[in-house]
């Protein structure tokens, strides 16, 4: 001892816990000293000890501890010592208590969103909200969630170190989203069929504005899913949000687009990041929806399958990067007063227009199927064709010359009963005289050859 002394050697406590089981013996060291006569004056003094401040270690300002914290710490230093006044490692450490499976997915989700955001500002979001009692959950708490899952950091960076900054329209339907998802392959009449989920989702409040299940990818669903969520919403979209794919950069989109002012985005290829609104909601649909359903044995099971999960749950649950209100919620409050589609706008922009030769027997191609008129002195001609894709299943019409002729599908059964004009094979055999001798007409033209030379000569 006397060496260490010399040496100078401090005697310190040896780690924090020691540190404070020397504090707390220092602040009950008056009612070690005294032998007390009763339980009463016991108390008396504890209740004196209570109403006096100190500074724990470590700490700035001084505080006072309960009555019952004092009696506690007097009766466990009188058993075990300095031990029993050493605060024990709690065995959850590092783990956020308080709070219920709900709210750790809720604010963990929250945190992953909006990775530049305080701890601070989510928690009084949420607050002012209500989707956490005021008080119920501390800061602390919720820092140590935060530390337990490594989402303590200032902001998220690429693999790459580049900064990828968060950005969301202003206004609902400012921005819409449109893609194609693969769903599993249904099984249908005995043949395999692939499933293809079309949806356009909202980028201010992330509200699926039209969904549908097909059996392909073409340009024609994605128009066809467009003229839907405008009619359902009663609005239009001021740009659409699309990849690269060959569903959405035809140009029968593009025009459709320019003609209602609605703006033609597409995202950077090889970029899945800048789609990750997109593929966030086709996550959750997967996860809560498409990965239960098995072999579909119908579109409309599908359907059904796809807007009841809107309807139930995607619509009406918290969403993270909408500080827990509802993608439902938001773009009811947030949208723009209804103005009704002008359908005769519509029907104008999505009318396509293209050149085709009209067969000898009155048929042509549009889009793959062939259709006929019975307009017979049309045969040969290259005429204007017109379609409105509006309704996809209605037909086309022939513009010429300042008319419009109607154009429909071919019904071979129906051509097969049609009655048939002129001449026919059938007529002639019933006696219809029809001249037609061509080896007479080389004899008459060879003797009116011979007559004429004879009267030359």
């Amino acid at each position: 001892m006397d060496l260490l002394i010399k040496q100078g050697a401090k005697l310190a406590p040896k780690d924090d816990a020691e540190a404070i089981a020397i504090f707390r013996a220092q602040v009950i060291g008056r009612l070690l000293t005294r032998a007390f006569t009763s339980h009463g004056e016991l108390a008396d003094a504890i209740r004196a000890l209570s109403r006096e401040r100190h500074c724990p270690p470590g700490a700035i300002a001084s505080r006072m501890y309960s009555e019952a914290t004092l009696e506690r710490w007097y009766y466990r230093f009188r058993k075990h010592g300095l031990a029993g006044v050493t605060p024990r490692r709690r065995s959850d450490t590092g783990h956020a208590r308080e709070l219920t499976p709900e709210q750790r997915a809720l604010l963990l989700a929250i945190r992953q969103e909006h990775p530049a955001t305080s701890a601070a500002v989510i928690l009084r979001t949420l607050e002012l909200d209500g989707r956490i009692a005021k008080h119920a959950v501390s800061l602390s708490t919720l820092r140590r969630l935060y530390r337990e899952h490594g989402l303590d950091r200032v902001a998220l960076r690429t693999a790459d170190g580049r900064v990828r900054l968060r950005w969301q329209a202003d206004r609902a339907d400012a921005l819409w989203h449109a893609d194609v998802c693969h769903g599993p392959a249904m099984r249908i009449a005995g043949r395999t069929v692939p499933l293809r989920i079309h949806a356009i989702l909202d980028d201010h409040s992330r509200y699926i504005v039209a969904i549908v299940a097909t059996t392909n990818e073409r340009e024609i669903e994605m128009l066809a899913l467009l003229v839907k969520a405008m009619r359902s919403t009663g609005r239009m979209p001021e740009a659409l949000y699309l990849d690269n794919g060959a569903t959405y950069t035809g140009d029968v989109l593009a025009t459709a687009c320019s003609r209602l002012s609605v703006g033609l985005l597409h995202a950077t290829p090889h970029d899945p990041q800048a789609r990750g609104k997109m593929e966030r909601f086709w996550r959750t649909l997967r996860e809560g929806c498409v990965d239960h359903m098995g072999t579909p044995g119908s579109l409309h099971d599908v359907q059904v399958r796809l807007l009841a999960f809107l309807a139930k749950h995607y619509h009406v649950s918290p969403h993270a990067s909408l500080m827990g209100r509802s993608p439902a919620e938001v773009y009811e409050t947030a949208r723009r007063s209804d103005i009704p589609v002008d359908e005769t706008r519509l029907a104008a922009a999505l009318t396509v227009h293209g050149r085709r030769r009209v067969r000898r027997d009155g048929t042509l191609e549009i889009g793959g199927e062939t259709f006929e008129t019975r307009t017979g002195f049309l045969a040969g001609r290259v005429v204007t064709v017109g379609r409105t894709l509006l309704d996809p299943t209605s037909d086309p019409w022939i513009e010429h010359e300042g008319q419009r002729y109607v154009v429909g599908r071919v019904n071979a059964e129906e051509n097969a009963r049609r009655k048939k004009h002129g001449p026919s094979l059938k007529s002639a055999a019933r006696g219809i005289d029809v001249p037609f001798d061509p080896a007479g007409a080389l004899v008459e033209a060879l003797v009116g050859r011979r007559a004429n030379e004879g009267d030359a000569s």
